[in-house]
């Protein structure tokens, strides 16, 4: 069986992988967390200095930016609706290929869009799904990608199209009140003051994204990050010293069930699902638990599911904080798991040894059987299924998938 299993999580890792060199030893970098997770190679394309110089000096980006502000300054001239208004920030698709060509004749392998590619899209894994592509393609692929993210939070925390899960993704506002409009056009005119004479040709649109999910405080993807800094400081610095081969898995995911009621902090549901956890802990099969769940239910709560489990666990189960992990942003079982294979990755962790859930019954085969349910809102699989070793705990394989950015999630990408 174990044989099998190992054979499944290569070809199942192979399938997605293409010629993919995705690095355990890279760091994501960036100073907004919202949009490293979002935008990573707009946030590149800002923070890396040689690429920055070269797109900036392009006249016809250049051009393209210069006139997305003029149409900016005359929509707010006509004192239009707010869709008027919202319309110039977003790219068209014409402006996604013009901008997509000039980024395939700017490129050269050893320039500083070559090297962008090379040392940073590669081996971050953010656009593994385009990684079999030429590298030239790969990152025009990459920024229509990020084009499209960012049309997609602007129409929804801008101008309320429903989101995926409308009950707790959706857009703070009413857009129908008459208060309404001066919100988008105050936004707007932040964008012009500051980013007006930007010779990078994103940056309005990018910045107008990042606004619109922080008015509507939907800054979800950017939860208590840096984790390594914070709430997984002690964890991660006790990954380092970890004698893998002395553990079957490298940790026990326990997926957050969310309060139904306002004011409520943690529901009986993960309460229950940490103490499973904790006694399979207690075995000594794994190193680590990790408590998974960002602020889901009910709709715009201030209580995370994972920090409000990992205090459960360390005050009234007396688990050591350096034995607990958090992954504070998920908002569904799905990426409960990819985040989890995401945190093994990002923090160095075996990727070739499997990891558990530990949950209650239903949750768990849920679970089991969640592949369609994960192609349908990812488009891959963040995992291969191992063994079930009880009703309350499966076997999981992580995929290196996982990695890839979901741009139509901002609260969780």
């Amino acid at each position: 069986m174990k044989k099998i299993f190992l054979l499944l999580f290569v070809s199942f890792t192979t399938l997605y992988a293409g010629a993919q060199t995705a690095s355990q030893h890279y760091q994501l970098t960036g100073k907004n967390y919202v949009e490293i997770k979002n935008y990573y190679l707009l946030n590149l394309l800002q923070n890396y200095a040689p690429a920055n110089k070269l797109v900036g000096n392009d006249a016809v980006l250049v051009g393209l930016v210069q006139a997305k502000i003029k149409q900016l300054k005359d929509s707010l001239r006509a004192n239009k609706s707010f869709g008027s208004i919202i319309q110039p920030l977003k790219f068209t698709e014409q402006e996604i290929k013009t901008a997509g060509d000039r980024l395939t004749a700017l490129y050269k392998p050893g320039n500083a869009l070559g090297l962008l590619v090379k040392d940073h899209l590669i081996p971050s894994g953010t656009y593994l799904k385009y990684d079999s592509l030429p590298p030239a393609l790969m990152l025009v692929k990459a920024w229509e990608q990020d084009a499209r993210a960012v049309n997609y939070t602007i129409d929804v925390y801008a101008g309320g199209k429903r989101p995926n899960f409308p009950d707790v993704d959706s857009i703070n506002f009413n857009v129908y009140s008459k208060t309404y409009p001066k919100v988008i056009a105050d936004g707007a005119k932040g964008i012009i003051k500051v980013y007006g004479n930007s010779k990078l040709f994103f940056l309005p649109s990018v910045n107008y994204a990042l606004h619109s999910l922080d008015v509507n405080g939907r800054n979800d993807a950017g939860n208590d990050e840096p984790l390594i800094q914070k709430a997984n400081k002690a964890a991660y610095e006790r990954i380092k010293a970890i004698n893998w081969s002395k553990y079957t898995y490298t940790l026990i995911l326990v997926p957050g069930q969310g309060p139904d009621e306002p004011g409520v902090s943690i529901s009986k549901g993960s309460i229950e699902r940490c103490k499973i956890a904790a006694l399979k802990y207690a075995q000594g099969l794994t190193p680590f638990i990790m408590v998974s769940g960002g602020k889901v239910h009910p709709f715009k709560t201030q209580f995370g599911e994972a920090v409000e489990m990992k205090k459960f666990l360390m005050n009234q189960l007396k688990i050591p904080e350096n034995a607990i992990l958090i992954e504070p942003q998920a908002r569904h079982t799905t990426t409960n798991l990819r985040n989890c294979a995401r945190i093994i990755f990002r923090y160095g962790m075996p990727f070739n040894k499997p990891f558990i859930t530990s949950t209650d019954k239903i949750q768990s085969y849920y679970i089991s059987y969640m592949a369609k349910r994960c192609e349908a809102d990812l488009g891959y699989v963040p995992y291969t299924l191992g063994r079930r070793l009880s009703n309350t705990e499966q076997e999981f394989m992580p995929n290196m998938a996982s990695l890839q950015i979901n741009p139509i999630e901002p609260l969780d990408p």
